[in-house]
């Protein structure tokens, strides 16, 4: 049987002197040392891009709205990368993938001139590639990562303009990543599961604590469903909303707000649907001693419109970035529908709030567990949570209406006689309080569905 001669692992990791070639030319010497000045460059410059994914996504959205209202060309440069970071990371990461293979190149370009491994090759590869790798990862991308957590915006001014021309200089490429990535992106979304509203509460019910408070599981239930609610559904409507006309003389106006208590009011010019503005009381205070040669109509600022449709998460949105309050509701057709304000918007998802100056109102009472009396302008979605009910309880015959009163109206078609009972499903209405114009108060009873 043929024997081969061992080789320990000590001979195999061994460099013998006739590994590193003889007689290498000058020039090959020159190449050698220009090789080397390269590497450290590129090295740098992995460094530099390592840094700069660190320092641009530690820097907060804070930091980049101060960043807007400054002309500098580092903040343009910024604000630019940072409300495109797909552009931004792909010129990153094209740029690192490039420096990279450009120091693995020049690397084995040096070892081939130097060395000849082929006597001993586990000597080469640790050479060749863990030397190298441990270079790259170490200087160009550990130690630059450290350095950027804690020196971010330091870094962002001095890179910012460069990563942005390189942006610009690799623009094909970076199109061609930024592109496939989004292709991909689509697709995993399109694949991934969506939760829907009724699941997501569910899981609220079904996780939550034993002991947890009723309250608790209710926000998180109105957070889950708060993109899925529009104005129409929360707003005042215009028979509810306190309004004056533009040529209100100043004596009565004051009169008027000192009874209604409210700090801002609709003004509008010859009628509901032509509203001109919103009057701040707040900016009525400093002229009150100048009652007699006040023009107050000059207070009067802008009103801000917006379509009974809008869901009221970017409604939220929109008060937050033009810093309003009360919002005009529209139809279709351009008439005032109602207003809608801030506050309305906070009590869909925390419950009613109230403040000192609210007077406790009353919109229902409750008879016994099946019979409950509301005021006709109570809206459904109160009104069904009040007697612990789905809802869509009413969605087959509500039509456009929002209110108690407005339901009845669909299914009656007129303004109901005082007394009059309306049958649906298992619920009985009967017509409380009644007028020539209005439904006022409806007792609704719901009947115990018969179990067969």
């Amino acid at each position: 049987m043929e024997s081969y001669p061992p080789y320990p692992l000590s001979t195999l990791l061994y460099v013998p002197q006739s590994v590193l070639k003889q007689n290498i030319p000058p020039s090959d010497w020159v190449s050698v040392l220009i090789s080397i000045i390269l590497i450290f460059i590129f090295l740098a410059c992995v460094a530099v891009f390592s840094a700069s994914e660190n320092a641009f996504f530690s820097i907060s959205p804070a930091t980049v709205d101060e960043l807007r209202q400054d002309d500098s060309r580092f903040a343009k440069a910024t604000v630019f990368l940072m409300t495109h970071p797909k552009k931004l990371l792909a010129t990153l990461l094209i740029g690192t993938n490039f420096v990279n293979v450009g120091i693995v190149v020049l690397s084995s370009f040096i070892m081939n001139i130097l060395f000849d491994f082929s006597i001993s090759p586990i000597a080469g590869f640790i050479f060749q590639v863990v030397i190298v790798t441990f270079l790259i990862v170490m200087i160009g991308e550990v130690l630059p990562k450290i350095y950027a957590v804690h020196n971010s915006m330091k870094m962002v001014k001095l890179i910012a303009s460069p990563i942005l021309t390189l942006s610009k200089v690799l623009s094909p490429l970076v199109f061609i990543l930024e592109k496939s990535t989004s292709i991909i992106d689509k697709r995993i979304t399109k694949k991934g599961h969506m939760l829907s509203i009724d699941e997501l509460n569910h899981a609220i019910d079904i996780t939550s604590e034993e002991d947890a408070p009723e309250e608790e599981k209710e926000i998180l239930k109105s957070i889950v469903n708060f993109g899925n609610i529009s104005v129409k559904e929360i707003m005042r409507p215009r028979m509810d909303v306190v309004a004056y006309d533009k040529k209100t003389d100043l004596a009565s106006l004051i009169k008027e707000i000192n009874e209604w208590g409210y700090s801002r009011i609709p003004i509008f010019e010859g009628n509901f649907d032509r509203i001109v503005g919103v009057l701040y009381i707040k900016d009525l205070l400093p002229h009150l001693g100048k009652v007699n040669d006040l023009a107050w109509q000059k207070l009067i600022k802008p009103p801000y419109f917006v379509p009974e449709s809008k869901k009221i998460d970017d409604l939220l949105k929109e008060f937050q970035n033009k810093r309003v309050h009360l919002a005009i509701v529209v139809d279709e057709f351009g008439g005032t529908s109602g207003i809608v304000t801030m506050e309305d918007i906070l009590e869909e998802i925390f419950g009613e709030i109230k403040d000192e100056f609210d007077e406790d109102e009353l919109f229902y009472s409750k008879l016994d567990e099946s019979s409950y009396v509301f005021e006709a302008k109570i809206s459904l979605n109160d009104m069904c949570r009040l007697m612990e009910i789905e809802d869509n309880s009413f969605d087959d015959i509500r039509g456009d209406a929002d209110t108690l009163g407005g339901l009845i109206l669909e299914m009656t078609g007129k303004i109901p006689n005082l007394k009059q009972k309306i049958e649906y499903n298992h619920f009985i209405f009967t017509i409380e309080s009644v007028d020539k114009r209005k439904i006022k108060r409806v007792k609704v009873e719901l009947i115990p569905l018969l179990e067969g």
